[in-house]
């Protein structure tokens, strides 16, 4: 992993924590959680304030994911909303995190002047042991605490300025009115700040959970479809008469699914001209297939006009594969006719002509399920499944590697606004 580290392809983008009130404040986090205090002088932390260092530190990965659900959280700063989330067990962990950010930025800007926050993003269950505990998540409660307890206190400001108002002769109390000024220097004027959040619940909607090898959930209206192994346990069991279960190999069914609830964009010649999608995945599917059938290929060669001269050198193990072949094949038919009759398409090879309506909510997930059938594509796999990406990198050969960091920092890290846009049509950041 040394060279994701330095190509900052892993935990990258992340915030140093090096100031000793920031740290001593991340302690007190860790002391409420029932851990050990850091005895680092300096950590990165994430948006959810995970930190690779005390990870390591602690022998645990997990230290803010226990049981790998109600995720755990420490807020340092607001500065934290802008960071990725690099450790999680469910794929919107991130988007939970931006909506209690955004749903209370005034409190989080107001505590954290003195403050951390710092809790567990909590749902009804404790752990995740059938396919029932993922489906019984429908939303989710932040419960939060602060490490110097300036939400205590201001609750009790609060209660004790309600007194002042409501009861009479309240204001003859000294004791009272001196635990009210005590209280104040910590809290500042809670009439001008707002110091505890106001949103603590949010829907908990599609997802995919890493349980059970992977676990993708989706909803329409009154029905969920799941699409997962066969061999989970509550599989076609859990829900019957109210969610529909596919699975993860069934690719002509979960294409189906897909597109008749259009979180598919299907093969046009407008987009697929304009994205270039198809030589990407003409230019991964030769660069996977010779590094898996060729000993002596060396990566850092295996420029376009290398991989087209290996693939004419090595016809039968391409026509073999059959994924080169049927791309070109499908780019010749999009050029000269504009579209594709994908009824007439093999299913297993249908993923490879289509990518996720960036309209619809759900763009990210479904791009993450593509990427899932089609692991050649480790550009792809890495923006929109890094725990895959990473898992695949790990059984590469170290020239491989090499070659993978240097793409991906050519290609996608160059700008990954303008590249998600451009291949995948996704427009925002």
């Amino acid at each position: 992993m040394k060279r994701l580290l330095e190509a900052e392809l892993i935990y990258g983008r992340l915030m140093p924590i090096n100031e000793a009130y920031l740290i001593a404040r991340y302690n007190k986090a860790l002391k409420g959680f029932g851990l050990p205090e850091t005895k680092l002088t300096e950590f990165d932390i994430d948006m959810t304030g995970f930190s690779p260092q005390i990870a390591a530190e602690l022998g645990d990965r997990d230290y803010l994911d226990p049981n790998r659900v109600n995720r755990r959280f420490v807020i340092l700063t607001p500065d934290q909303e802008q960071l990725p989330v690099v450790h999680t067990s469910f794929s919107n962990t991130a988007a939970l995190m931006h909506e209690f950010f955004s749903a209370n930025a005034r409190a989080i800007n107001a505590v954290t002047i003195k403050d951390a926050l710092y809790g567990e993003i909590e749902d009804s269950v404790a752990t995740v042991d059938h396919i029932e505990d993922l489906l019984s998540i429908n939303e989710v409660h932040f419960k939060v605490y602060s490490a110097e307890d300036i939400l205590g206190k201001a609750a009790e400001l609060r209660e004790l300025s309600d007194m002042v108002i409501s009861k009479p002769n309240a204001w003859r109390d000294n004791d009272m009115l001196n635990r009210m000024v005590e209280l104040a220097r910590t809290t500042g004027d809670i009439r001008q700040n707002t110091l505890v959040p106001d949103q603590l619940v949010f829907r908990h909607d599609a997802f995919w959970a890493n349980h059970f090898g992977g676990v993708f959930v989706f909803h329409d209206d009154r029905n969920t479809t799941v699409i997962c192994r066969s061999d989970v346990p509550g599989f076609r069991k859990a829900r019957p008469w109210q969610v529909s279960y596919i699975d993860i190999t069934d690719y002509e069914t979960i294409y189906g699914f897909l597109a008749r609830t259009k979180r598919l964009e299907l093969p046009q010649g407008s987009w697929i001209r304009e994205s270039g999608l198809l030589e990407h995945r003409m230019e991964m599917a030769l660069l996977s297939l010779a590094g898996e059938r060729d000993p002596a290929f060396d990566p850092t060669k295996a420029d376009r006009v290398w991989l087209q001269t290996w693939a004419h050198m090595n016809a039968k193990a391409v026509a073999e594969d059959g994924t080169y072949p049927f791309l070109a094949e499908m780019q010749r038919q999009i050029v000269s006719t504009g579209q594709v009759r994908m009824p007439d398409v093999a299913a297993r090879f249908r993923f490879l002509l289509v990518r996720a309506n960036a309209d619809h909510p759900d763009k990210w997930l479904v791009n993450q399920l593509i990427a899932q059938m089609q692991p050649f594509d480790f550009v792809s796999l890495y923006v929109f499944d890094k725990q895959g990406f990473y898992e695949a990198y790990e059984r590469y050969p170290d020239k491989f590697q090499e070659h993978v960091v240097q793409m991906l920092q050519d290609t996608y890290l160059t700008d990954k606004a303008a590249f998600r846009r451009r291949l995948y049509g996704i427009k925002e950041d």
